[in-house]
């Protein structure tokens, strides 16, 4: 369990981390997700130790990690893939970090194995493409055997395979019961991985809920009703019910917020006659977008626009 309480972060004036609160149980998939600039990095960071809290507490298990006993035994994480000596081969870089650590030479070529590294195991990291370095890493994570992990874009660097792959392992490991908390920019792959999910934007909490939960806060509701009457009747009393209706040609409604169930039992008391009713599965991208929409710190021209000489 990694719990946060008023989590707070200055760097100076700025405030990076602003009094974040939440919790990331075992037994799931968390992902964690922001724009650049929100913070997510800088929290993982304190939970780690490598960043003192300005105020709060960031707490592993109910302790600091400072207060570990055997850090790399209770928490494996991958912040920066390639912060390793690139003189020195995966193999000898995992067996110093066992060593150091109290944890069996096996273990060592067991994780090069979980990641597919075996085979390359006396190659220099110097030499490693960003993909096998991310692979290197989540094995010096895993070395340990530790039941609570953090992952920084994980997937930075994989092909789809190797994706895949990281995507399997996450979830096999939320399983076992292990805590996960993943950070990423790819929500497509988010969609497919997490569980739950915490957002957060210049360092505030927006959102701590499941995906589907999520997601479903954004689902579209088509209904198609042939008379116009019948029409406005129904996107008069779903606008007084506190949604969004957009007419669109073909007869149909766009109700937004709405649920397939909802719209339909309001049409039959209503005594009104359908000839469609269907509901969009809403992206997590969409989801997430419209959620962030003025949470983005380094915001680009919109499409179309070009920087004047």
């Amino acid at each position: 369990m990694i719990t946060l309480r008023g989590l707070t972060k200055h760097y100076g004036r700025k405030r990076v981390v602003d009094e974040l609160t939440f919790d990331v149980a075992p037994g799931r998939v968390t992902g964690f997700l922001g724009p650049n600039g929100a913070g997510k990095s800088t929290t993982m960071r304190m939970v780690l130790g490598l960043d003192r809290p300005t105020s709060g507490e960031a707490l592993v298990d109910g302790r600091r990690y400072a207060e570990l006993r055997h850090p790399l035994r209770e928490v494996g994480a991958v912040l920066d893939a390639r912060s390793v000596h690139p003189g020195r081969d995966a193999r000898r870089h995992l067996l110093a970090m066992a060593r150091s650590n109290g944890i069996p030479d096996a273990r060592v070529d067991e994780v090069l194995g979980t990641v597919g590294l075996a085979d390359v195991a006396g190659k220099r990291a110097g030499a490693f493409s960003l993909g096998m370095g991310q692979r290197l890493g989540i094995a010096g994570a895993l070395l340990g055997d530790p039941g609570t992990l953090l992952f920084d874009e994980p997937v930075n660097g994989l092909d789809p395979d190797g994706v895949r792959w990281i995507r399997q392992l996450m979830r096999s490991l939320a399983t076992e019961g292990r805590t996960v908390l993943v950070s990423s920019h790819l929500m497509s792959e988010m969609q497919l991985t997490a569980d739950q999910l915490v957002v957060i934007g210049r360092g505030r909490l927006l959102a701590d809920a499941p995906v589907t939960e999520f997601v479903a806060d954004d689902r579209a509701v088509h209904v198609r009703l042939p008379d116009p009457g019948e029409r406005q009747t129904l996107a008069h009393h779903l606008t007084g019910e506190g949604l969004a209706v957009e007419e669109r040609g073909g007869g149909e409604l766009v109700v937004t917020g709405g649920t397939v169930e909802g719209v339909g039992d309001l049409a039959h008391a209503l005594g009104l006659r359908l000839h469609g009713l269907t509901a969009d599965a809403v992206s997590l991208e969409q989801a997430y977008l419209r959620l962030t929409a003025n949470e983005v710190e380094y915001a680009a021209p919109a499409a179309g626009r070009r920087a004047g000489r």
